[in-house]
Formats: structure tokens, C-alpha cells, sequence
């Protein structure tokens, strides 16, 4: 049995990387993890930690994980227990264990971190128990205790979607998932590169979802082909799980089709990546082999872009961002592996112009920033100096987030509540909308944000649909009865 809080004694040892000039030729992980065939690195590793009374790793995860249950058992090489511990609040553990910002998140929260030891590995530690309990055979297929007459519709298959899904099925619902691609997973097939998450990854959790009886309904367009009103009226309960696709767009003058959007190109990488054929990848729109290549953004969808050309061959890649290094929104661990694979980043400068070149190229205008006074929020804004420049580049990457589709309009609900920003509204606690028997989760409410918060709001969701439908229905004479109760 290994002891436990060896913190001081044993270094923090993450995952050996493979070296920067092998891994950007390929879109295989950058890692694979803690070997566990005989356990020692991990088992060393999961020793680290320090078993806080108050665990605030678990405080800084979303799904709010036992993470230092799990630990312990990986410790004690108790792998299977640990996969059941830490598949017991998350949907998609091994998932999450592989693309979730752990340095903003558990990890930071570490208090070994904190006392400056060094935070444990907790994010390779959930992708090794995950990977181990698939290779052990240790992922029990999902068998309701009972079968139940209720069935939900979900739209969208992404992490929100998928998770849902998983718990309503092993609570015994009938459980179909409509989505307007042609595979399930949402940004985890076709956003997040194979570098980040192998496919085969989420096909093995889709795959196991299909043979517990979740069907799934794949290019169903609900809201344009396939009317809302036709999905409601099969289902007792429908969940929106629809994500946030709508590009931000650029708004500096281009070209028509000069500036690319960041999903587009994602999407059409991970299609060569399945085998698909992608005209616009032949054709060279959506290939950055042999070109000079400029991403604008710094978020984490701006680091798959510029990581996806360098290992598309790229002649050279950049990423412009408009503040610095230290007021960038995406993953530093994310900016550390793309500059290591050979990105060049412009901090502080924002594009103005993009302008089409006799010889075929683009000519990218851009302006010097600074930061300048702080708003309500305590974030320094951006200001334009009078330092301007130009660069000649062959392909513009415009990475610049996402906003919510309008559901309301598409799926002619106007009872759904919405925010400011075009999400939807939901009950705090069991995520149904303003549309009775109607629940939202993920992105569509919360806006672009994590993987591991779509997991979250799934599997919360799922829990408010169980409590909707567990509710005794009201017959005409308990209604009758209950009217004339009131009016005694």
C-alpha cells in the first residue's frame, strides 16, 4: 500500500511530452499518460497528494469530483475503484481528463500548489484511470435497474447532450439524441483536434451509449429540416443541447471568403482526420500546407487553429492577439505547447484590414495596442496606438469565439426566455426553461465555455427532467378535489 501526502519527497512529474519536432507532424496526443502497466509512475504520482481535510482540488472542479479519493485508491492501486469513484459524478471522466484547463481549475485550487510543492498531476491522473478502466474492461455497459414507459428527446449530441444522455439511461428512460451532424460529439468530433483528444476517444462513449439503447438521429437539423414540434410531441421531455455555433465575425474590411472561420477550418481537419472527403481541404481553402498563416484571437479555439497548421505544414503560423500574454484568455499550458511546436505570437496587436494581393496572397494590416485603464470588471481594455503595420500572409484564421444560434425563432418557442447575450433562460436548479417540460443545458446557456461545464449542466439537466417526470400526474378528479380545497 503506498503512503500518501509524499509531496516532499517525490517531485511533481507530469507525463513525458513527445518532442515538439515529432508531435506537430502528427495529430496524435501530444502524451500518453501514465504507463500503468505496472502502476508505479501514476500510483507515485496520486502519492503526492496531501488528503485536505477541505479539499479545494474539488472546489475548483465544475463537477465537484472526489479527487482525492481517487487519488488515494490510484495510490493503493486500487485503479478500478478509483474509476468508479471518479466516474460516479463525471459522464466522461478519461474525457475531461484530457482537455479540461486543470492549471485554471483543480489544479490551481491544489493546496500543495499553494505551499509551492508543486500542484499533483490530477488532470493526467483521471486520463489514466479512465484509458486503464477501458483497457480492463472495467467500463460496464449501462443497465437500467428498470425500463420506464417515459421517453426524452435530446438536441444536440456534444459533451451536454452525451452526458445527459448517460444518466437518464441508466436511470431506465427511453433516450433519443437528434444532431445536425453526420457523427455524434459535437466540438469533441469535429472542433477539439485529434492532438488534444483522439477520436476514438468519444466514438468508444458514443459506441457504449448505442448499445444501452440511446438511439441517436444523426444530419437531423432540428429547426430547419426536422420541426421542434415534431421532436416535442414524441418525447416527454425535451433537452436543448444545441452548443453555441454562430462565429463571431471580424470586423475589419476583407475580402469576400478571405477570413476564415475557426470552426470551419477545425471541422474540415477533423474530417481528413476520420477519412472524409473534404473538397475545400483538396482544393487547398481549408489546408495551410506551404502557407504563411495568421490566427486572430487568444483563446483556446485560436490554439487548435495555429496547432492544426503547424501540423498541416504550414510555412509559418502567428497568433495575433489584441492584449498580452498574461491577460490571455486560453489555457497557458495551451500557448506553452504551440509555441514550443513553433507558433510565433503577436501580443498586443489587433488587425485592421485585410486586402487581396495581384500575386494571390493577403496583405494583414494591423495596429499596436496598449492597455489602458481597467473596467468595471478589473480587466485592462485594449487601447490603438498610432504604430500600424502590414504583413503579406496567405491564409487569415479568424478565431474570435461563438454566440447562440436564435433557438427561440428556429424552434417557435417564444415562451423561451432569453439573456442579453441570445441564451437561454433556465431554472437555477433543475434547468427547465420557461417552456414547461422543456430543459436547456451547456453552451446554449451558459455561452461558449468548458467542456467539463457542459458536462456539468448535463448531467444536472438530467437530473431536473427525472424530477419533472417522477412527479405524479394530476387526474381531472384530484384537480377538481384540490380546486375545491381552496376555495373552503
Amino acid at each position: 500500500m503506498s503512503k500518501m501526502l509524499r509531496f516532499v519527497d517525490e517531485q511533481r512529474r507530469p507525463p513525458e511530452k513527445r518532442a515538439a519536432d515529432a508531435r506537430n507532424k502528427d495529430f496524435l496526443e501530444i502524451d500518453e499518460g501514465f504507463a500503468t502497466e505496472e502502476g508505479a509512475a501514476g500510483e507515485v504520482q496520486a502519492s503526492r497528494c496531501s488528503q485536505c481535510g477541505v479539499p479545494f482540488c474539488s472546489s475548483g472542479c465544475p463537477l465537484g469530483n472526489h479527487i482525492p479519493d481517487w487519488l488515494r485508491l490510484s495510490a493503493e492501486g486500487e485503479w478500478q475503484e478509483a474509476y468508479r469513484m471518479s466516474s460516479s459524478t463525471s459522464a466522461l471522466p478519461e474525457i475531461c481528463g484530457r482537455i479540461c484547463p486543470q492549471d485554471r481549475l483543480c489544479e490551481q485550487a491544489c493546496v500543495i500548489e499553494q505551499s509551492g510543492h508543486g500542484t499533483v498531476t490530477i488532470g493526467a491522473m483521471e486520463k489514466t484511470i479512465g484509458d486503464k478502466a477501458w483497457d480492463e474492461g472495467w467500463v460496464e455497459p449501462i443497465r437500467p435497474a428498470q425500463e420506464l414507459d417515459a421517453s426524452v428527446g435530446i438536441i444536440g449530441a456534444g459533451p451536454a447532450g452525451l452526458a445527459a444522455a448517460d444518466r437518464l439511461r441508466e436511470l431506465g428512460y427511453q433516450v433519443t439524441i437528434y444532431d445536425r451532424y453526420d457523427r455524434a460529439g459535437g466540438l469533441l468530433t469535429y472542433g477539439i483536434p485529434g492532438f488534444k483528444l483522439e477520436k476514438p476517444v468519444v466514438m468508444r462513449r458514443v459506441e457504449r451509449l448505442q448499445e444501452a439503447g440511446v438511439a441517436f438521429v444523426q444530419n437531423a437539423d432540428v429547426g430547419s429540416e426536422l420541426p421542434f414540434a415534431e421532436v416535442r410531441a414524441k418525447h416527454d421531455a425535451v433537452l436543448i443541447a444545441t452548443g453555441v455555433y454562430k462565429a463571431r465575425q471580424a470586423t475589419m474590411p476583407a475580402p469576400v471568403g478571405a477570413v476564415i472561420p475557426a470552426l470551419s477550418y477545425l471541422t474540415a481537419s477533423n474530417r481528413k482526420g476520420f477519412g472524409d472527403e473534404v473538397p475545400l481541404f483538396e482544393s487547398g481553402d481549408l489546408n495551410a500546407e506551404g502557407k504563411r498563416v495568421a490566427v486572430i484571437g487568444g483563446g483556446d479555439t485560436a490554439m487548435d487553429c495555429v496547432r492544426t497548421a503547424i501540423r498541416q505544414g504550414a510555412k509559418s503560423v502567428s497568433c495575433l492577439y489584441r492584449r498580452d500574454r498574461a491577460n490571455m484568455p486560453g489555457s497557458a499550458r495551451e500557448v506553452q505547447h504551440a509555441e514550443e511546436e513553433g507558433v510565433q505570437f503577436r501580443w498586443l496587436t489587433n488587425p485592421k484590414a485585410v486586402a487581396a494581393n495581384k500575386d494571390g496572397s493577403l496583405d494583414l494590416r494591423t495596429v499596436q495596442m496598449r492597455l489602458g485603464p481597467k473596467d468595471r470588471t478589473g480587466r485592462q481594455q485594449p487601447e490603438e496606438t498610432n504604430k500600424e503595420d502590414s504583413v503579406a500572409v496567405d491564409m487569415v484564421i479568424a478565431a474570435l469565439g461563438f454566440e447562440p444560434e436564435d433557438v427561440v425563432t428556429a424552434f417557435g418557442l417564444p415562451n423561451l426566455e432569453v439573456s442579453r447575450r441570445g441564451t437561454l433562460r433556465v431554472d437555477g436548479e433543475t434547468f427547465e426553461t420557461a417552456e414547461p417540460g422543456v430543459f436547456a443545458a451547456g453552451d446554449i446557456v451558459r455561452g461558449a465555455s468548458l467542456v467539463v461545464w457542459a458536462v456539468h449542466d448535463g448531467q444536472r439537466a438530467a437530473a431536473g427532467i427525472h424530477e419533472r417526470l417522477s412527479q405524479p400526474v394530476a387526474t381531472e378528479t384530484n384537480s377538481v378535489s384540490n380546486a375545491a380545497e381552496a376555495n373552503a
